[in-house]
């Protein structure tokens, strides 16, 4: 029988309200033993809603809890920093929501952070645990399309217009680069590595933060990867990896997908479809994360710390292009990112 591991959950949003049930769905791995939140009336409404015994003002004492072996970090990307060495500093493992952290100096003070306590760390890119990822990464690995060529990876939609929150207040680091084309960037870093160049355009909304933006990147043996987000547009939400004999496409979401269709030259398009049942997706990701630590883990070979470091500079690139910087930085995006 696996060990039961106690999760806390740092904030009250919506991710931390998709995780805390997606905890509740897998009782026989995980119990959800406390939440922290900046107001104790919310915390006491999320505790409610997800039967949580413990409720915290504040970040703090839910990280310091003694009984908590494992910290959720779901507060905005600006306090990932803060929240994530709180929680390794009180000696707990944590999971940190992407992006890691907004730039990538505080990224590496992180990680160092981690290896130094012998803690796990990993950010919560979550799609990469759905089953049709995995099926996706052995499919490649089987060389069903040939010769990979690009992927054309969309993420549109529109969110609610409120200046104040974490998608358009720059104070919280809002933006379309750090939330929805980190997805697309993890994606082909996945599958092709970092690439040789990228080129990238942007429409700033009135707040500041970039509300569609979308990336080329352009790789040494000739592959090339659109990404766009957008939240200001209508949903689109498919992805297309393409090659030399067929295509591969994730019907949307294709972040959080239950089904994809393979076409291969002269064979009829083979749809695989993998129904989430009860999950929200969010379980895959926790299983992964608490496999590690129970096997004495602190990294996770399929979330590796050095890539989200190589991810995360290579966003700060392409802010600097963008000219995409945030009021509380000390210092600009870093240019050089490979």
């Amino acid at each position: 029988m696996k060990k039961k591991l106690n999760w806390a959950i740092l904030g009250t949003g919506k991710i931390a309200r998709r995780f805390a049930a997606a905890l509740n769905h897998i009782p026989e791995e995980a119990e959800l033993l406390a939440v922290g939140s900046r107001s104790r009336d919310k915390g006491e409404v999320f505790a409610k809603d997800f039967g949580i015994p413990r409720v915290y003002a504040g970040y703090q004492h839910a990280a310091e809890d003694p009984d908590v072996d494992i910290v959720y970090i779901a507060t905005p990307g600006r306090f990932h920093l803060r929240d994530a060495a709180m929680s390794l500093e009180a000696g707990k493992h944590v999971l940190c929501e992407k992006v890691l952290t907004i730039n990538t100096a505080e990224a590496v003070e992180l990680v160092e952070l981690a290896r130094s306590k012998g803690l796990f760390l990993m950010e919560a890119m979550w799609t990469r645990f759905f089953p049709i990822h995995v099926r996706i990464k052995e499919l490649l690995g089987e060389q069903v399309l040939g010769k990979i060529r690009g992927m054309n990876i969309s993420f549109c939609a529109q969110v609610p217009d409120d200046p104040s929150s974490r998608f358009f207040d720059v104070n919280l680091g809002a933006g379309v680069l750090l939330d929805t084309v980190s997805y697309g960037i993890a994606f082909a870093y996945q599958h092709l590595g970092i690439p040789d160049s990228f080129s990238a355009q942007t429409t700033f909304g009135e707040t500041g933060a970039d509300v569609q933006t979308a990336v080329l990147l352009n790789y040494k043996n000739g592959q090339l990867v659109s990404i766009i987000s957008s939240q200001i547009s209508w949903e689109v939400k498919e992805a297309v990896i393409f090659g030399s004999d067929g295509k591969i496409v994730i019907h949307a979401p294709w972040y959080k997908p239950t089904t994809m269709s393979v076409h291969i030259r002269d064979r009829d398009p083979d749809v695989i479809r993998y129904p989430l049942n009860e999950y929200n997706g969010y379980e895959y990701e926790a299983m992964a994360v608490m496999d590690c630590i129970r096997a004495g883990k602190t990294e996770c070979d399929v979330v590796p710390l050095d890539e989200s470091i190589k991810i995360i500079r290579m966003i700060d690139a392409i802010r600097f292009e963008l000219g995409i910087h945030y009021p509380f930085e000390a210092k600009a995006a870093w240019k050089e990112w490979r």
